[in-house]
């Protein structure tokens, strides 16, 4: 049986046919996809409307294999849902997007093995560079992305040993900051109430108890900590479970709002006055903070910044530029005292 002729398959588009029926160089196309900066906005607008009817798709394969560059860049962040992250990412995008450069956005759901498998994936796509939270990293992971000179920055986080770029703020100093605003109120039986127990959550807590053992205060036993994802029905179980055994307490710092708008919620089922009975603080100022009755006192994070910074930082370094003399940029933080404490 004769096969029948196959159907002839359409050419995609290429660089080249964008160019010329916009009547440029390919040259100022690839500008004009790649840093649209360079590229007055008249041209750029006939370009992408000619890429949108011609249904070109650029080839990143072979630019990376021409530009040695491929205008990736890999960002790993423990949750997609946490509000915290979302900022940041927010911030990332703002800087990378106008240069060109996609991200490769992995979620290592607080898992440190999880984050080197993703970073071994993402290795295999040349990213240009890397943004990672925390400084949790394994030494062979740094090794590993120093063997292949692709720049890395942290984020949400410092170093105390200097070694790495990061971009964040001092979880602890945060931690004693808004436990001394309490004991300063007079509160002297003071919990703290942590979920998921990341490392920041336990940089928190070094700052708690500092501040409680420079008072006198401290005891271990105040301390309620809960392995499970952090949620607002959480803390109201890890409330029932603190009044119950001390009823003494006078106050809770919460690692973050979530528990925090817990506590309160909690105390308003069970009739328990907020602050004279029970002060609440929490971590992070999210929006409901502001509007919670009463409202949170917590510490407001520069999420947003970190990403924007870090993700400015990164650029340079991509660009070939020597990293900053000062390795840590710390953009501090801000308590916001409210009606809760």
């Amino acid at each position: 049986m004769p096969r029948k002729p196959s159907q002839k398959t359409a050419r995609a588009a290429t660089l080249h046919d964008v160019a010329a029926k916009v009547g440029v160089s390919a040259i100022t196309v690839s500008r004009a996809l790649n840093a649209p900066d360079l590229v007055s906005e008249k041209v750029r607008t006939q370009i992408l409307a000619t890429v949108d009817e011609l249904g070109y798709v650029p080839n990143r394969s072979a630019r990376t294999l021409v530009s040695s560059r491929s205008h990736t860049v890999a960002v790993l962040i423990p949750s997609l849902s946490n509000t915290v992250f979302i900022d940041t990412l927010a911030g990332i995008n703002e800087v990378l997007d106008p240069r060109g450069y996609q991200i490769l956005i992995g979620n290592t759901a607080y898992d440190d093995e999880k984050e080197e498998r993703l970073l071994r994936t993402y290795l295999s796509h040349k990213p240009d560079g890397v943004l990672l939270t925390g400084t949790r990293q394994q030494a062979q992971m740094r090794a590993q992305l120093a063997r292949l000179g692709i720049p890395a920055v942290h984020m949400m986080e410092l170093d105390p040993s200097n070694e790495r770029l990061c971009v964040g703020f001092s979880q602890e100093e945060a931690g004693r900051q808004i436990t001394e605003h309490l004991l300063a109120r007079g509160y002297r039986h003071i919990a703290f109430f942590g979920a998921r127990l990341d490392p920041r959550v336990m940089q928190r807590l070094d700052g708690y108890r500092k501040a409680l053992q420079a008072a006198g205060c401290y005891t271990q036993e105040l301390e309620y900590l809960n392995p499970r994802p952090s949620r607002i029905g959480l803390g109201v179980e890890m409330l029932d479970v603190l009044r119950r055994e001390h009823p003494e307490c006078d106050a809770v710092f919460c690692c973050n709002d979530d528990l925090a708008l817990g506590v309160l919620t909690g105390c308003q089922r069970t009739g328990i006055a907020v602050p004279s009975q029970l002060a609440v603080t929490g971590f992070n100022d999210l929006e409901g903070a502001a509007w919670a009755t009463p409202t949170l006192t917590s510490v407001r994070t520069p999420r947003y910044r970190v990403g924007l910074e870090a993700a400015k930082l990164l650029l340079q370094l991509m660009d070939g530029n020597a990293p900053p003399a000062q390795r840590q940029l710390d953009l501090g933080f801000e308590l916001q005292l409210r009606g809760s404490s």
